[in-house]
């Protein structure tokens, strides 16, 4: 029965990551563009590598982008620009000029002769002033220079002019002293020009719209194309340097085919070809998981949020390429690795980036420039992304991976275009919003912690402190458990770190092993100050019950102080199913009663499941065990070490901690050499 059990949960687990298979590579294939793909890598200034290319179908030169934006800038430059002119303007100052007159010749009296005149030379200076028109300023308007050719618009009738014709107030008022006599009317100028300053209006008006249409129509009518390449004429040979007018058909030819209307059948290929090249990348990262990181592929919540991250920096950069494909150097690829090495460990970033890298590039306009920077920059953020946690660490080392990216990408330009002149300053730009981007791998990996369940170093970190306070409580309630999980903590960091487990996991997990200690603490001898013993007045199954219920009450503090799982699973696993031989041996030497079975003296397990919680169990055992020495030199504590691991071997307690035989070695000796180092031998002081 157990054994079908087993084999239904082998696979379900395997159907499971079926699944998760299906659904990357069904979003990641989703994702990619359908379009016509040109078969050729090519570089600028690089020699031609493949065979003499022919032309498959006629198709148009484009031209090139320097050329597009010198003809829009001659286009723009030499655009016509147009102006409103207002008549009601005109007949509204000439009313109000003579309206002015009349009141004048009313308050003061004047000959009417004399008011005559006076009408008639102002509304001939108005008539002058008014031929062209009076200019009003605009924000808008780049004013050209005064012999340019515009547009003047008379009750919707278009007139060349000439822009210095127009004029303001001043120039107005200028006009009329250099073009009229003043004595020929026999007038007073000065109270003339104060009417006509009082009078006098701007009616001619920048058409902003008008004008910009006009651009918009002249721009409209530029040819992208100039000349054509006939179907078999060559575009290049084999050796050629790929430049001038080679690049110009080259780079035509690529975009023929990425615009070219494809059938259905195109598009069916297609896409089984972006499922092909997905599916080979999908399966290689879960073959890694199931090589090297075996911990991870058991484990489906794991699993999960591997491709989970994957499939998340796929899709955003998939996004930022379909709304602009310049862009696609903001999307900051280099939280997936930053992110995996806090979970899990730096060659599991790596191999997750280099993934995401492969991906995009499937994606991004200049792939091989693409995927050498952004291989290069995940190399350096393993590198530099320490388990070093302090605050200033994170902003070294986006610091440092934003350098990367400058270096690596001026370096790449510059041996491109032949010249440092030609670099894409902006991309620097893209590069800095992305360094930015990047510190909010904080935020995701405590977003993570809480939905995945996981334990990063930087918690890890936070739980091993010894002010935690519940760390504080175990040190208040039961001193000497405290002091026996910080041995513990040491013995069990140094065997970790010489096998390569997670060696702050262990740590964290040998603090917390114990605390389910504080519910009695008296029943363990580590926290008896005085010859009393509990025990003493007990029956040997009741002092069982009790120090084996210190892994459930153990259980039971942690989740009520919200401790994680992976901290849990060592007060879960740290006896295993061992036995509490102590009382079981005293039951036997004092009850008269037959012991059917021994599940009363032993722990409920389960057994460790991983070589971090294997480590914990032996160190935990032996740092108890060898207080009981009498002698402590190399061959008690040897022998100690040697018959506590062998008896829990003869047991079977590792056998689900994918532990070896050669790491168990390594453990032992390190156990060892602390627990000689704990009880060296000291100087006997003189009184």
């Amino acid at each position: 029965m157990i054994k079908k059990l087993d084999n239904a949960f082998k696979y379900n687990t395997l159907a499971y990551r079926v699944i998760v298979l299906i659904v990357a590579i069904s979003l990641i294939t989703y994702w990619l563009p359908k379009g016509g793909q040109f078969n050729y890598e090519y570089q600028q200034g690089k020699p031609w590598l493949f065979e003499d290319l022919f032309a498959p179908f006629d198709f148009a030169i484009s031209k090139s982008s320097d050329e597009l934006k010198q003809e829009e800038l001659e286009i723009t430059s030499k655009a016509k620009i147009y102006f409103d002119y207002d008549v009601e303007v005109k007949k509204t100052v000439i009313s109000n000029f003579e309206s002015k007159i009349t009141r004048l010749g009313e308050d003061k009296n004047l000959d009417k002769g004399y008011l005559d005149r006076l009408r008639l030379f102002g509304v001939k200076q108005l008539n002058t002033v008014y031929k062209s028109g009076i200019l009003a300023k605009d924000k808008d308007l780049k004013e050209p220079d005064a012999k340019t050719s515009v547009v003047l618009l008379e009750n919707n009738v278009a007139r060349d002019v000439v822009f210095g014709d127009f004029h303001s107030v001043n120039s107005a008022l200028k006009l009329i002293d250099e073009k009229i006599s003043y004595s020929e009317f026999d007038v007073d100028k000065s109270l003339l020009d104060e009417l006509l300053i009082s009078v006098l209006q701007q009616n001619v008006r920048y058409d902003l719209s008008k004008t910009q249409r006009g651009i918009s129509e002249d721009l409209s009518k530029i040819s992208r194309t100039r000349g054509f390449v006939a179907a078999d004429t060559r575009i290049i040979s084999k050796g050629d340097l790929v430049g001038g007018e080679e690049l110009n058909k080259l780079n035509s030819l690529k975009a023929e085919y990425e615009s070219k209307v494809l059938s259905d059948s195109d598009y069916l290929w297609i896409t089984i070809g972006h499922t092909i090249k997905v599916s080979v990348l999908a399966i290689m990262l879960m073959l890694f998981l199931f090589q090297f990181k075996h911990e991870i592929y058991d484990d489906d919540n794991k699993t999960t949020f591997v491709y989970f991250n994957v499939l998340m920096m796929v899709g955003l950069a998939s996004l930022v390429i379909h709304y602009e494909p310049n862009l696609i150097y903001i999307v900051p690829v280099s939280i997936v690795p930053i992110v995996l090495k806090s979970f899990f460990d730096s060659r599991l970033g790596l191999i997750a980036h280099i993934l995401v890298v492969l991906l995009i590039g499937f994606m991004a306009p200049n792939p091989f420039e693409y995927v050498f920077i952004q291989i290069t920059a995940g190399i350096v953020t393993v590198l530099s992304v320490s388990s070093d946690h302090r605050r200033a660490s994170m902003f070294i080392s986006v610091g440092q991976i934003t350098l990367i990216y400058f270096i690596t990408y001026f370096g790449y330009s510059i041996s491109q275009k032949g010249s440092f002149t030609e670099v894409d300053y902006m991309v620097f730009l893209y590069f800095a919003i992305n360094g930015l981007l990047t510190l909010f791998s904080q935020p995701f990996i405590y977003l993570y912690e809480k939905s995945f369940k996981l334990v990063s170093d930087v918690s890890l970190l936070e739980l091993s402190d010894t002010n935690n306070p519940l760390l504080k409580l175990l040190s208040d309630k039961a001193p000497g458990t405290f002091q026996h999980s910080l041995m513990v903590a040491n013995i069990a960091e140094s065997a970790a770190s010489e096998i390569g487990a997670n060696s702050r996991l262990v740590r964290t997990g040998a603090l917390y092993h114990d605390i389910g200690k504080m519910n009695n603490p008296l029943y363990f001898i580590e926290n008896q100050q005085s010859k009393v013993n509990p025990h003493d007045e007990l029956d040997p199954k009741e002092s069982a019950r009790v120090i084996i219920d210190h892994v459930l009450d153990g259980i039971e503090i942690a989740k009520k102080h919200n401790l994680p799982d992976r901290i849990i699973d060592f007060i879960r696993t740290h006896h295993g199913e061992s036995m509490v031989y102590y009382f079981y041996r005293q039951y036997e030497e004092t009850s008269n009663e037959a012991l059917i079975s021994d599940k009363s003296f032993r722990y409920p397990g389960p057994i460790p499941y991983s070589k971090e919680t294997a480590i914990l169990m032996m160190a935990d055992a032996l740092e108890a065990a060898s207080r009981s020495l009498k002698n402590y030199d190399s061959k008690s504590i040897g022998g100690l070490v040697e018959k506590i691991i062998s008896k829990q071997m003869e047991e079977g307690q590792f056998l689900n901690s994918n532990i070896t035989l050669r790491e168990i070695e390594i453990v032992k000796g390190v156990i060892t050499k602390k627990l000689l180092n704990i009880y060296h031998a000291r100087i006997e002081y003189p009184d």
